[in-house]
């Protein structure tokens, strides 16, 4: 109990290096909780949110095919289920914009694809629709009201019946754009009233659990011969389930990197911390020993102060944990997925890491630091260290230089090499802060040139994308245009051995000047006819380089599966949404028919370009137009989504710092109370004690960023190679200005710690202090 008591005094004369040791397992534990809950709740709710609602595995796509065809192809092996149903594009005009619509027809007896109802009922009758509650919500629908849209040139007039999400639209576009996208579902009965005649051009398969998907695509193709076949497209491949699983990866990965990262840092510190506490408690080690208290009982006294420091500081990082970084993933997930329902909770036990993690450490170092204490008698451990022996310094060896140096410098330089093991290890703390600092604010200028390459990349005006099947050969351009370029993009898999890589090759005339690619050093490059650009997230990962033959296999059906070996033209920096490139003759050198897809245009004005964008509005091949505007959305996009993580970690960073670097020092005035306290008897002023600490905190800082600056350089291309994957690229080089932002950030912290100690240079008690060895 006495030895409790004594915890808890030693607490009270060292509050504020408590509360720096709270602080920084409070930031691991922070973003450990946070992180993990954000990952864990992510992948467990889309894993039964996909299978509950029965997400399609494959999409076939006709021109038309009646329900006969359908029955006939559900006889195909491996088929699980089969459903068949009618989509088509729809316009809802407004005051001063468009909105674009995909809108479906529901089977009677849906099973594949099932809404996930928010308000109201699925569609049963002619003229009701179920719209997607999102697009409700941005233009104020409720159910009951009417919606008037333009289809297939009619205009046609809709009742909701219904809100709700479905589980193939939980990532709609880039930016989750719910103003001017929106989705929608019908009965089958209204099927007649906007098309033609009553006919499917889709079906949904479900496919037998163990049978390949792709061999199930090849048998399918190969029955709908005598059918308007168009184009297939399998689970992996659509839109949303490739980005919500390249998300659900980069935050398992975000959730292992950036918290293991802080709990070494903590570690580290703690190590420190409890090692120069120990030392700096000898006599009183002594006098336990003493007074007959057990060595194990000595160290069991100094080892609750890191596991209390630890179960304090855990609590309180989940804590903030929960109230600030769960509400702001939730927010963040919101806008970025549309998954009902969705909530994120913080788990008790995510706060037993944290705890675990910093409590053995700090074991650990109290362990280390007080065995040899220990093992001395308490007349030895009682008196203080012998003096060491000091030799002659470099700089009083220079004739007349040390003459002239004023005293109190004489007095700073001598501590600092009498002591050179407690002075290393203070500029470790501080080595390590500058490191994180640094690593910061490079991993938050990252994103923001992750952002900045999207404008860089793309210069186009208007991307126009055309429907599957539809061929541009025949397409009649408008007046106003000043350069256009077709290409196409094709779902391709990289194989290396035995492993592959999903991806996709974007074919293009070598001439587009609209699309801008650039290396490794951030130079443009250009496509040539006699290889193939590949990304450098890809390169990084597979060890791939100039001049290497990669093996390439085009995966959509109408190519066969074809597998070719192509040469790698160039390394290219593609920092969202990585490509391969190539160009239409490279591509016919193997076999492979260029079918381009979608065109990129450059208008001559801006007046051009109103008259251009109408013309292909109307045009009912085109799928989806996209302009500069939306690049930028894209952009801000990225930055909102990505921020929040980054800033919070910039914060953690400034806070771990600055706990380490007070924690340190007040250890520093702590271990010299003697001796401060023999220069005030020396009649040395308050302001020049401080000063001398001030002086001597600055030399110490100072050779630590030093050697800081190339340790950060490595630390951050580990942290970034830890995070990127073959679909992300994250810039591995650090900015000049981050680094002197990091560093003056080091010094200004050293300087508020140096001014927050003041008070305790100014309380230290002379006659305590000089007869406390007695």
């Amino acid at each position: 109990m006495k030895l409790f008591l004594k915890l808890l005094r030693d607490i009270k004369q060292s509050i504020g290096q408590m509360l720096a040791l709270v602080l920084v397992i409070a930031v691991g534990a922070f973003f450990y909780a946070g992180l993990v809950t954000y990952s864990d709740s992510l992948s467990a709710y889309t894993e039964v949110y996909f299978k509950e609602h029965r997400l399609s595995d494959l999409n076939v796509y006709y021109s038309q095919i009646s329900k006969d065809d359908v029955a006939r192809l559900n006889k195909v092996e491996g088929i699980k289920k089969l459903e068949g149903r009618y989509n088509f594009d729809a316009e809802q005009a407004f005051e001063n914009s468009k909105a674009s619509l995909k809108i479906h027809s529901i089977p009677e007896q849906n099973g594949i694809n099932t809404p996930a109802m928010i308000e109201g009922s699925i569609p049963s009758k002619k003229g009701e629709i179920m719209l997607d509650s999102h697009y409700a919500e941005e233009h104020g629908y409720r159910v009951g009201d009417q919606i008037s849209l333009r289809a297939n040139e009619k205009d046609i007039t809709l009742t909701i019946s219904g809100l709700g999400e479905n589980v193939e639209y939980a990532k709609k576009n880039e930016i989750q754009d719910h103003k001017n996208y929106g989705t929608g579902y019908i009965a089958e009965e209204t099927i007649s009233a906007i098309a033609d005649h009553f006919y499917y051009n889709e079906i949904m398969i479900e496919v037998q659990e163990g049978y390949d998907t792709a061999e199930l695509g090849k048998s399918i193709e190969l029955q709908s011969k005598e059918l308007p076949y168009l184009d297939q497209v399998s689970k992996e491949r659509t839109f949303n389930y490739s980005q919500i699983h390249q998300t659900i990866h980069n935050n398992k990965l975000m959730s292992k990197v950036i918290p293991l990262v802080l709990f070494v840092i903590e570690a580290i510190i703690l190590f420190l911390v409890m090692s120069r506490v120990i030392d700096s408690q000898r006599n009183q080690v002594g006098i336990m020993k003493a007074l007959g208290v057990k060595n194990r009982s000595i160290m069991l006294h100094y080892m609750g102060y890191p596991v209390l420091v630890s179960i304090i500081g855990s609590i309180i990082g989940c804590a903030i944990a929960a109230a600030v970084f769960v509400p702001m993933v939730t927010v963040s997930n919101a806008r970025a997925y549309s998954l009902p329902d969705i909530t994120f909770s913080l788990s008790l036990f995510s706060i037993f890491p944290p705890i675990i993690f910093s409590s053995a450490f700090g074991i650990a170092a109290c362990y280390l630091s007080g065995r040899a204490l220990l093992k001395e008698h308490a007349a030895q451990a009682m008196r203080p260290k012998p003096p060491k022996k000091m030799k002659r310094l470099l700089v009083e060896r220079i004739p007349g230089l040390w003459s002239r140096i004023p005293y109190s410098y004489k007095l700073i330089l001598r501590n600092l090499f009498l002591n050179k093991q407690k002075a290393l290890a203070s500029s470790i703390g501080v080595v390590i802060s500058t490191v994180l600092l640094i690593t910061a604010f490079g991993t938050q200028s990252a994103l923001l040139k992750v952002a900045n390459q999207v404008e860089e990349v793309y210069t186009y005006d208007l991307r126009v994308d055309y429907k599957a099947g539809e061929s541009l050969a025949s397409v009649q351009l408008p007046s106003g245009i000043k350069q256009s370029y077709a290409l196409s993009t094709l779902p391709v898999e990289f194989v290396n051995h035995n492993e592959r890589e999903s991806a996709t090759l974007v074919v293009t005339e070598k001439e587009n000047s609209l699309i801008h690619f650039f290396d490794e050093r951030d130079n443009r490059i250009a496509l040539e006819d006699h290889g193939l650009l590949v990304p450098k997230s890809y390169a990084d990962k597979h060890h791939i380089s100039v001049g290497d033959m990669i093996n390439i296999k085009f995966t959509a059906p109408e190519l066969n599966h074809k597998a070719v070996d192509m040469k790698v033209l160039n390394i290219s920096n593609q920092y969202s949404n990585p490509s391969f490139y190539s160009t239409p003759d490279y591509m016919e050198s193997f076999g492979v028919d260029y079918r381009p897809t979608s065109l990129f245009i450059q208008a001559n004005n801006s007046a051009d370009l109103i008259s251009i964008r109408s013309f292909f509005e109307q045009d009912q091949q085109v799928d989806v137009i996209a302009d500069k505007s939306d690049l930028k959305k894209s952009a801000q996009y990225i930055l909102q989504q990505n921020s929040f993580v980054f800033i919070m970690f910039i914060i953690s960073a400034v806070t771990l710092s600055f706990g380490a670097i007070y924690t340190i020092s007040s250890i520093n005035i702590y271990e010299r109370n003697r001796e401060l306290a023999t220069l005030k008897v020396l009649g040395y002023q308050k302001n020049k004690i401080n000063r001398l600490i001030f002086f001597e905190n600055i030399i110490l800082t100072t050779f630590a960023v030093i050697v800081a600056l190339p340790i950060s350089g490595y630390v951050y291309a580990v942290i970034v190679k830890a995070l990127s994957s073959a679909h992300q690229q994250i810039p591995d080089q650090l900015n000049m200005v981050n680094m002197l932002i990091s560093i003056m950030l080091a010094f200004l912290l050293t300087i508020l710690s140096n001014m927050l100690l003041r008070g305790k240079v100014t309380r230290i008690h002379m006659i305590e202090s000089l007869k406390s060895v007695e």
